[in-house]
């Protein structure tokens, strides 16, 4: 595959990404923090990245430089939590576990999976339907067993891990800067 099939492949994914998924994503991240809530963010490997990345540009700040920080977790980060559960009990729920002690009603938990797939995201996606918080899902080759479990989905129609990853960072960067807009007054 040369640059410019590459570059076609993510002109065609998104291109097909709705605009009204990422409006609806974004309204339902604004609830939850306007309410008091924050968000819980997960995904593996480059979608662990991803998760970071999108924590950073809320707590911190995305192009709004005086905009008021928003409460995210990346829930990647701690590798003393990740590598003693995973090490004592499993890895397929080192995220549901940090869900279970982090989580409140009204939180909202963004899975980001290029599969749909992941044991580890479908048991938090589980635990946080049980908990109470928003279902968030940024996916793609169809959104597998994920998709069945999130209350707003962002699919990516794509079966390329890295024209879906690719896609995730526009989808993120185009909802972080309607978080900005939407707290573009608070201090």
């Amino acid at each position: 595959m040369g640059v410019s099939e590459g570059k076609k492949g993510l002109a065609e994914a998104l291109e097909k990404i709705s605009g009204a998924e990422i409006v609806e994503c974004s309204a339902a991240l604004a609830d939850a923090l306007k309410r008091g809530n924050k968000i819980l963010i997960a995904g593996n490997g480059g979608s662990a990245a991803d998760a970071q990345h999108f924590a950073a540009e809320l707590v911190c700040t995305f192009e709004d430089r005086g905009r008021k920080a928003l409460p995210a977790y990346a829930l990647t980060t701690n590798s003393s939590v990740m590598s003693a559960w995973a090490n004592d009990f499993s890895f397929d729920s080192v995220f549901s576990r940090q869900v279970e002690a982090l989580g409140s009603r009204g939180d909202a938990l963004v899975s980001i999976t290029t599969s749909g797939k992941s044991k580890n995201i479908l048991l938090a996606m589980e635990k946080a339907r049980e908990k109470g918080l928003k279902n968030i899902l940024l996916s793609g080759k169809g959104g597998g067993d994920a998709a069945k479990l999130a209350d707003i989905a962002i699919i990516v129609d794509s079966s390329s891990t890295p024209r879906i990853q690719e896609c995730h960072i526009f989808c993120i960067h185009e909802i972080c800067a309607i978080l900005d807009r939407e707290f573009k007054d608070e201090k």
